[in-house]
Formats: C-alpha cells, structure tokens, sequence
C-alpha cells in the first residue's frame, strides 16, 4: 500500500493513489495528491471545487454534477474542465475513496465542459 509523507504526516493510499482514510483529507494532503498526479499547483479555485465535492459527498453518499460544482464554487459554467484533467482526477483530489466501476464509468462518460 503506497504511503505519502506530506507536512510531517503519513496518509495511506490504496494501490490507485486514492486516500484509504476519508478524514485523512486536508488541503495540504490535496496538495501532495496533486503533486503526484502532475499538478503543479491547487489554486484557491481548485481547493475550492475540492471542498465543494467533499461536502456533497459526505452528504449525498455520491459525486455531484458537473455544472452543478461550478454553479455552487460560483465559478464559470466550464469550470470543472478548466481545472481538473477528468472528474474522476477531481474526485481523487478531492481525497473521496476508489469509486466502483459503475461509478467509474459515468464519471468518465462525463464531459467536462
């Protein structure tokens, strides 16, 4: 099982880089996802999506619409696009355990602009 070291922290990752643990998350750990995914740097406007899509996680067991992130961050219509490579790049960012294939597969499906 990888193990990223971030801020002094260790926070286990499953075998596809998503967290393990949902309340490991913190935006530093963001950052150290993000880094590993190529990402040089979280914006305020980023961390902001990835609040956004931990909140309605934690409440709705789900991802939420794409348009609907960018309406709530109050950011432009495309914004998920501008910002992430997938939703399924978000939702790992976002430190949401490994989505089911079914799951997957509509985030992939997704367009994100």
């Amino acid at each position: 099982m990888p193990v990223i070291e971030y801020g002094g922290l260790k926070i286990n990752l499953d075998d596809d880089g998503f967290l393990v643990n949902f309340d490991d998350w913190n935006e530093k750990v963001a950052c150290a996802l993000a880094e590993r995914e190529g990402i040089e740097e979280l914006t305020k406007e980023k961390i902001d999506i990835l609040k956004f899509i931990r909140e309605y996680y934690k409440k709705y067991n789900y991802f939420p619409i794409l348009h609907a992130i960018c309406l709530n961050v109050h950011q432009p219509r495309n914004c998920m696009a501008e910002h992430f490579v997938s939703p399924l790049q978000a939702w790992k960012l976002a430190g949401l355990p490994r989505p089911d294939n079914e799951v997957r597969n509509v985030l992939e499906g997704q367009t994100p602009g």
